[in-house]
């Protein structure tokens, strides 16, 4: 055999072994890039998403420092623009929303957003939770005209401005607006000017949105946390006492000093209630 061959299968040989050796290296690095380091938990829990509807004379930024208070947390959030046309409408609209979601949901609304969830999460597997910030929790067959007058303390009617507004088929609606002097009644702790801007930013409200009757109490097979205003001039404190005790409220946090827009002014403590809920149903 010449030197010259022998020569070209040595380099054969070793350009065999080489490629061999590269790719087992790259089959271990991948490995072991791919292991659990061994510090970290073997199964970590699933955070839930959180969702977030918001009630009337409001829209979805209305979450905005709450929001802010979830994502350090580490909570995935969504804002589900609600309609404010009343129950036939808002209801299966943040049902399609919840369908959309992969994985489990805690559901969080805001005053009439109280109302769009009781009835939109019922029969959704995936909705573990409930939690109602200074919102209504009605029963089948109850109205939000019933439960804002159920108790004593309500102040926002004379503060709602009435305009009339062309429906899709051609009828005429009436949309409430929250006036310029309904900061008492409604957002009694914002400075004046972050509540002119929320007065501005504002979506009204369907009338008839009082008259619906609910439909399904989602309540009744999801477990609930509650939220009481204890300053609140929307939503009566007693009502919502009254309403999260019916519901079998798991918990119930009390903020003394806050008008209705709890989430406003104290959002803090409106994100600590929802992580409450969600590690208690991961």
């Amino acid at each position: 055999m010449s030197t010259e061959v022998t020569r070209r299968k040595v380099l054969a040989a070793g350009a065999v072994l080489a490629g061999s050796a590269a790719l087992a290296a790259g089959v271990g690095g991948t490995a072991a890039a791919a292991a659990p380091s061994g510090t970290g938990e073997r199964n970590p829990r699933v955070k839930p998403t959180v969702v977030l509807v918001h009630g009337g004379y409001a829209d979805s930024s209305c979450w905005n420092a709450t929001i802010g208070e979830l994502q350090c947390k580490g909570y995935t959030t969504i804002c589900g623009s609600n309609p404010l046309r009343g129950i036939p409408t808002d209801a299966p609209y943040i049902a399609s929303l919840l369908d959309s979601i992969a994985g489990p949901v805690v559901l969080v609304a805001h005053s009439m957003g109280g109302t769009v969830i009781t009835n939109a999460a019922a029969g959704k597997a995936n909705v573990k939770a409930l939690v109602y910030v200074a919102a209504f929790v009605p029963d089948v067959g109850e109205t939000q005209g019933e439960l804002i007058t159920k108790f004593p303390g309500s102040e926002v009617g004379p503060v709602s401005v009435p305009l009339p507004y062309t429906k899709a088929d051609g009828t005429t609606g009436t949309d409430l607006y929250l006036g310029k002097n309904g900061q008492a009644a409604f957002a009694a702790d914002l400075s004046t000017a972050d509540f002119q801007i929320l007065q501005a930013t504002q979506r009204p409200f369907d009338a008839d949105s009082f008259t619906f009757p609910t439909t399904a109490a989602a309540w009744k097979t999801i477990p609930t946390w509650g939220l009481v205003a204890g300053r609140d001039k929307a939503v009566p404190p007693a009502c919502e006492r009254w309403m999260y005790s019916r519901a079998n409220a798991r918990k119930v946090v009390e903020v003394p000093t806050s008008s209705h827009v709890v989430m406003l002014s104290h959002p803090r403590v409106v994100a600590d209630l929802i992580d409450d809920a969600a590690r208690a149903v991961s």
